[in-house]
């Protein structure tokens, strides 16, 4: 598949903001990890999150073996809605896409959603004992990525926001090769 029609395959799933990256640039951060284990409720009790991912090293050393990243950028306006009723529709979008990639060539394709993993209603807590691995991905915090940093690198807008009624501008990572 030619780089213009993984574009275009990219903005037929709902994707129009894009930007190409090198995986050894992805800003991979323990201060992402520790606010994870201290600050996030998701934090040992979700299968994709930590402290059942690898270590921030293994993440690094991982987003280091792809050479074509994109970062995906949507401006959402959540409204103070949770965010598996406002990104449901935005992962499933994600799934496809993958999905696409990998039966077109790309063996490595792999997507992390925007938000924590939402799909059980009680999480098994393990990734051994998932109940939707075919679904189930990690967000790219939950790999200790920078979001900020990265998001920022490319030129993208991002800001710590005191209001949930606020546009929120929210990230996704298609890994291909």
């Amino acid at each position: 598949m030619s780089h213009t029609e993984i574009e275009e395959c990219i903005r037929a799933h709902g994707f129009d903001e894009f930007a190409w990256m090198d995986g050894r640039d992805v800003r991979v951060a323990q201060w992402v990890r520790f606010k994870c284990r201290m600050m996030c409720e998701g934090y040992g009790v979700s299968a994709m999150c930590p402290p059942n991912m690898p270590s921030v090293e293994e993440c690094r050393e991982f987003f280091g073996e792809y050479r074509r990243i994109a970062l995906l950028h949507l401006e959402l306006d959540c409204g103070g809605a949770p965010d598996e009723d406002v990104l449901g529709p935005v992962d499933e979008a994600l799934l496809a896409l993958e999905r696409e990639a990998f039966l077109r060539g790309y063996e490595k394709a792999m997507v992390l959603p925007m938000t924590v993993c939402y799909r059980c209603r009680s999480c098994s807590g393990s990734v051994a004992s998932c109940r939707e691995k075919a679904a189930s991905r990690p967000n790219p915090e939950a790999l200790g990525v920078d979001v900020f940093a990265t998001a920022r690198a490319l030129g993208f807008p991002i800001e710590v926001l005191d209001d949930v009624d606020r546009k929120q501008n929210r990230y996704a990572m298609l890994l291909l090769e």
